[in-house]
């Protein structure tokens, strides 16, 4: 149906009404039109769809469903394919269920370790997070159902979350908090972008037209429509004019009569209400048009993928000693009631009632050498000592332990920060007790987002299973016993401590969060600081090992209009197949400008059988080397060395080379009085007109270094270097009339 015809057809009223939603979930009806209502829901990791009273935390039952690794796992696997898949299963899932648009994913940075929302957000790094939403979102839509993107953006932590202003300059917005937005939009095209709660830079992001219009549409050529977080509008009206185009939930008509009067007294015109109108019906008749209704919800089978799933996702994080895999006829020891009930998701407004669960302590039971021991209780952080002696008494008498910890519900929520990277007391002193009778220990972490480990140093073995999916106990069992190789690596920097973290002294900040650190989030910071970390972004083991050489470029000098093609072997040295994901990562060797060490720009994760080789070939073009330049405003690549280094993880660099990169554009520059000397000789016209000056400077300077000092002459030419320009007339090098000559000169 031609949307333009209909909307030539609606009243003012439907125009306003379409533009607020009709209930929690659902679009309004215009029944004389054929313009239906479609529902939407929450789950970026499973179905949330509420038959009944609807809410948007979590609260009141969905429909059973299938619970998938949340974003933190998924990210780990750094499997494209796999992120399409479940875009794709999911979508069939909402088909199924006639549920129109899924509420995610979520691509928020993890700025810090204690965002309690952690569990939903891909990652620390911009890149791997818009590589992951991209097939996400292609996965979905595949299946004509659309993407949501949120929370569009800069909102980083749950204190305060409806309120605080998220200070940012704008380098650090377009380099990390935007640009894990920018690709998925660009080439995914998602259906919705959501507003989020919070202020950017003193303006809500619900009323914020350069976001919503200026980057988002102007810029990112996005055609979808804006949807609020629920209850994000501030000025309703103030908010279509900056491009919001839905707002939800819809509860009264309060906002619908302001759209109306302000229409009729000529506050907002028609025509920027028709733009909305026309961008929800694109969406409506869009899915209605192509409504699947032989799609089928099998949860079962869902649930079994579920489990395929979080095995690409699972990291080994040590292994000392080969400990793992185990051996299927030693005597085992399970402990703890995460093996028994494992925690599998977060807590909020996605959290999935799930059909089916398995858990580690049910899939052994046919196993007659692997008992079970409780060890302690989820819900408390307390030590049950009767419960702990049985668990440290049974390990001792046992040939492995193996100890399923990580964080209950109440530690990560959403709503709620985090005040530490602790797991519970309890479970840290059971641990502890656990390996000092039995040393070959493994420990199995269920948690979203990284803790602390203090027994790390005597634990030989552990698993970050992350929050899994409801099939994680089954995938569990099948990793500890070799059946599934490991292949995941982190998505983010496990710290040593909270105190290392990069905005430990400004997180989360009053009603105003100052994003303080800049562009060094994550590994950014801690390579950058040379400080050492409990595990690095990227880190991840293997039952084999993987041999890395042959790194070739296609040039060793190209401009930034041009690409680059980077190749590389890998080889399966060991005994059984793996997956090693192998990671590119670039350095700006001579920036003048503040760049982290190094920045990942392409990963590949490649599948070998024992003695197997192959080579990858990874192509890199102008964003690979370039860095957000507000002067422009744009991206820019700087004329230089910059190192290609290839690793397992940011920490382990197996091979490096360099190339020339050759900029094609020049930052303009207005120079002023207060320009430097240093800042002149950056372009290429002003090297030109300061050629004569130095030449001068030489022969009459009185700044000699001669009667100075030893060391002097660097201080000498540093003084040159960021020396004003009207400094020049005040040290005699030149007059007045040359100072305004040399101006009007650069400035032409």
């Amino acid at each position: 149906m031609d949307v333009q015809s209909i909307l030539k057809q609606m009243t003012l009223e439907e125009k306003a009404g379409l533009c607020t939603g009709r209930d929690f979930w659902h679009t309004k009806d215009i029944e004389r039109l054929g313009v239906p209502s479609v529902m939407m829901c929450d789950g970026p990791h499973g179905l949330r769809k509420q038959d009944g009273e609807g809410d948007h935390l979590g609260i009141n039952e969905s429909i059973k469903a299938v619970c998938f690794p949340t974003a933190s796992a998924l990210a780990s696997s750094f499997d494209r394919d796999l992120l399409r898949s479940v875009g794709e299963t999911l979508g069939n899932e909402c088909q199924a269920e006639n549920v129109s648009l899924l509420l995610g994913p979520g691509l928020n940075m993890k700025r810090s370790p204690l965002c309690g929302r952690n569990f939903e957000y891909f990652s620390e790094d911009p890149y791997l997070t818009a590589e992951m939403t991209t097939e996400f979102v292609k996965g979905l839509q595949s299946k004509n159902v659309g993407a949501c993107l949120k929370h569009y953006a800069a909102n980083d932590q749950e204190t305060l979350r409806m309120t605080s202003d998220s200070v940012v300059d704008e380098r650090t917005l377009r380099e990390v908090y935007l640009a894990c937005f920018e690709k998925p939009v660009r080439e995914a095209k998602p259906y919705s972008v959501m507003c989020s709660y919070n202020q950017l830079n003193g303006e809500y992001l619900s009323e914020n037209k350069r976001l919503l219009t200026d980057i988002l549409r102007d810029e990112w050529g996005f055609d979808g429509f804006v949807v609020t977080d629920w209850g994000a509008v501030q000025d309703r009206v103030k908010g279509l004019l900056a491009g919001l185009d839905l707002d939800m939930p819809g509860i009264g008509d309060g906002n619908q009569k302001k759209i109306i009067q302000a229409v009729k007294d000529g506050i907002l015109p028609e025509e920027k209400l028709d733009e909305a109108v026309l961008n929800m019906l694109k969406y409506i008749m869009r899915y209605s048009e192509n409504r699947d209704t032989n799609a089928v919800f099998d949860r079962e089978k869902d649930h079994a993928k579920a489990g395929d799933i979080a095995a690409e996702c699972a990291v080994l994080l040590k292994n000392n000693g080969g400990l793992l895999p185990l051996n299927k006829s030693a005597k085992i020891i399970f402990i703890g009631e995460f093996a028994e009930n494992p925690r599998y998701q977060g807590s909020g407004s996605s959290h999935i009632n799930s059909a089916f669960v398995s858990n580690a302590a049910d899939t052994v039971k046919g196993m007659n050498n692997v008992l079970y021991a409780k060890g302690y209780i989820a819900k408390s952080s307390e030590p049950d000592a009767a419960l702990e002696k049985e668990a440290v008494d049974a390990a001792r008498q046992a040939d492995v332990a193996v100890i399923f910890a990580g964080l209950p519900n109440s530690y990560e929520t959403e709503g709620v920060d985090r005040k530490h990277l602790d797991i519970p007391d309890n479970q840290n002193r059971l641990i502890e007790a656990v390996v000092k009778a039995q040393p070959n220990t493994v420990v199995v972490l269920h948690n979203g987002a990284p803790v602390t480990m203090p027994w790390i140093d005597r634990v030989p073995s552990v698993f970050e299973m992350y929050l899994g999916g409801d099939n994680v106990g089954k995938t569990t069992v099948s990793l500890l016993f070799g059946d599934v190789n490991p292949s995941g690596k982190l998505a983010e920097s496990f710290p040593l401590r909270l105190a290392d973290t990069p905005a430990y002294l400004f997180y989360p900040g009053g009603k105003t969060a100052e994003y303080r650190e800049g562009i060094y989030v994550g590994y950014r910071y801690y390579d950058k600081r040379e400080m050492d970390v409990l595990f690095p972004f990227g880190h991840g083991l293997s039952y084999t090992e993987f041999e890395y050489g042959g790194l070739k470029l296609s040039k060793t000098k190209i401009n930034d209009n041009e690409r680059l093609t980077v190749t590389v072997k890998v080889k399966n040295v060991g005994k059984v197949a793996g997956k090693e994901v192998v990671q590119l990562y670039v350095r700006d060797i001579e920036s003048t400008e503040g760049r982290p060490i190094r920045e990942l720009k392409d990963f590949a994760k490649v599948e070998l059988q024992p003695g197997e080789e192959k080579v990858i070939s990874f192509v890199l073009d102008k964003n690979a080397f370039a860095y957000y330049e507000p002067r422009l405003p744009g991206w820019y690549v700087e004329s230089g060395m910059f190192g290609i280094d290839i690793g397992s993880s940011s920490r382990d660099i197996r091979l490096s080379s360099e190339v020339e990169v050759e900029s094609t554009q020049e930052i303009p520059m207005i120079f002023t009085a207060h320009s430097t000397v240093g800042e002149i000789m950056q372009t290429e016209k002003g090297r030109m007109v300061m050629a004569g000056m130095q030449k001068h400077n030489q022969d009459s300077s009185h700044m000699s270094s001669e009667h100075l000092g030893e060391g002097s002459d660097e201080m000498v030419k540093a003084m040159m270097v960021e020396m004003p320009l009207k400094k020049a007339v005040s040290f005699g090098q030149m007059t007045e009339e040359q100072f305004e000559s040399l101006i009007k000169a650069l400035n032409e």
